[in-house]
């Protein structure tokens, strides 16, 4: 982390500081960005170009089957535009083929689910 500290709580809903990252935000944002700079390799391999990604991350807090809480899955809701007409099915496939390289993804327990928003 830049300056090598990062002020990070609890979330709110276990008496943390809302003004704070707190490592749910951490863990989701691990996955997003893995994703994101996947998908932009996979976009580069195809000759394509970005003008936009977005995305909004959600990691989800539950009891598991066990009664454990724990991060059971992340949403990613990735929003991408090219300069060039790419279509919903091929933007897709890159979405998946970058999901299974996906380095943080293949490392964590909880399910990760891409959720594509529409332009």
């Amino acid at each position: 982390f830049p300056g090598g500290k990062v002020t990070a709580s609890s979330a709110p809903e276990y008496k943390g500081d809302a003004r704070y990252v707190n490592p749910e935000e951490m863990l989701a944002a691990a996955v997003a960005s893995c994703h994101m700079l996947t998908f932009l390799a996979v976009a580069a391999k195809s000759r394509l170009h970005l003008l936009t990604y977005s995305d909004r991350a959600v990691a989800h807090l539950e009891k598991d089957t066990d009664g454990v809480t724990r991060v059971t899955r992340v949403d990613l809701h990735p929003k991408v535009t090219f300069k060039e007409n790419v279509t919903a099915e091929k933007q897709t496939s890159m979405h998946e083929k970058a999901h299974r390289n996906c380095f943080v993804a293949n490392s964590v327990k909880c399910e990760v689910r891409v959720n594509e928003r529409e332009s």
